[in-house]
């Protein structure tokens, strides 16, 4: 049944496909099935146009997370998210039937964008998370308090880094840090979480490259703004200030909060469900930075300055 963590691990990939086969011939639906490679949960092409994704017990909140946000953005927003087309359970477990998108997602097609188009689709980019944060949160949504689930963050994530081999000289300086930065939500909003490469599908059409889907929403919660913009500056803009800069000017976010933009963005690197210090340093280096303040500025600063050239690892 997959109730436990080590349950589900068991449970290998031919299991998988059958049960899928068996969901699929349930639901009346032909076309041939193939598993997509990344993804927490398993997810499934089923022919060209659909998708089914599972939610074992254990993740038996996130099915009613995911229906529920993709039920409120559908037609909402400037890029294309899966519309939903049936949701339950079969033998036990939660599924998901919903479009498929199509596209590359922005990892892979990164270095094959001129930059000049690259900063146009940072502002779309932009565009399209402020549409996100514009739609009412779902009731399913939580934390129900902002203040407490940051306070609660705040006493995990040096052990959470620690963990995942983040050096001493960063662990103690986090509590100071977080002390020192003013998290004032405002009015809470629809937060995706990990608003980042491998969740942007984007297609070249005409010679030019547009935003053609945004995806995995089951991870979404209602907070802070900038609690988004984590995944935004680590794995979309990655340091880069002028595609911050296009961003930010796509989203609207106000000029006379910018100054205090990164502190508050690095807050929540540090508090975000996922923090994963050491990841981000792989994927977008300190660059002689040895303070947060310092990190802050490498990472979300979108002050003027020479660009720094978007490189995704490994390219």
């Amino acid at each position: 049944m997959a109730e436990t963590e080590e349950q589900y691990d068991a449970i290998d990939d031919a299991e998988l496909l059958a049960g899928v086969l068996a969901l699929c011939e349930h639901l009346g639906l032909t076309g041939e099935v193939a598993a997509f490679d990344e993804g927490s949960l398993p997810v499934y092409a089923v022919g060209d146009d659909l998708v089914i994704k599972l939610y074992p017990p254990l993740h038996e909140k996130d099915l009613a997370i995911e229906r529920d946000v993709l039920r409120a953005l559908e037609g909402r927003l400037s890029i294309a998210t899966p519309g939903v087309k049936d949701a339950g359970e079969f033998h036990g477990w939660g599924y998901v039937l919903m479009d498929r998108l199509h596209g590359e997602d922005v990892k892979r097609a990164w270095p094959k964008i001129p930059r000049h188009e690259r900063e146009r689709l940072a502002v779309q980019l932009g565009k399209a998370l402020a549409r996100l944060h514009a739609v009412t949160p779902p009731d399913v949504l939580g934390p129900a308090d902002w203040a407490a689930f940051c306070a609660e963050r705040a006493v995990a994530t040096v052990e959470r880094n620690r963990a995942r081999g983040l050096d001493q000289t960063w662990l103690d300086q986090i509590p100071g840090f977080l002390g020192s930065v003013d998290l004032e939500p405002g009015e809470p909003v629809l937060l995706h979480t990990e608003f980042m490469d491998v969740h942007v599908l984007v297609r070249e059409e005409a010679g030019a490259w547009r935003l053609s889907g945004l995806f995995d929403f089951e991870p979404a919660m209602r907070g802070a703004c900038e609690y988004d913009l984590v995944a935004v500056g680590v794995f979309l803009t990655r340091g880069d200030r002028s595609l911050m800069r296009a961003f930010l000017d796509g989203y609207g976010y106000p000029e006379e909060r910018r100054a205090a933009l990164p502190r508050k963005v690095m807050a929540y690197a540090l508090l975000h469900v996922y923090s994963h210090l050491p990841w981000y340093f792989r994927e977008v280096p300190a660059s002689g930075a040895t303070t947060f303040d310092e990190l802050a500025d490498r990472w979300f600063g979108a002050e003027e300055s020479p660009s720094q050239v978007y490189r995704p690892a490994g390219a």
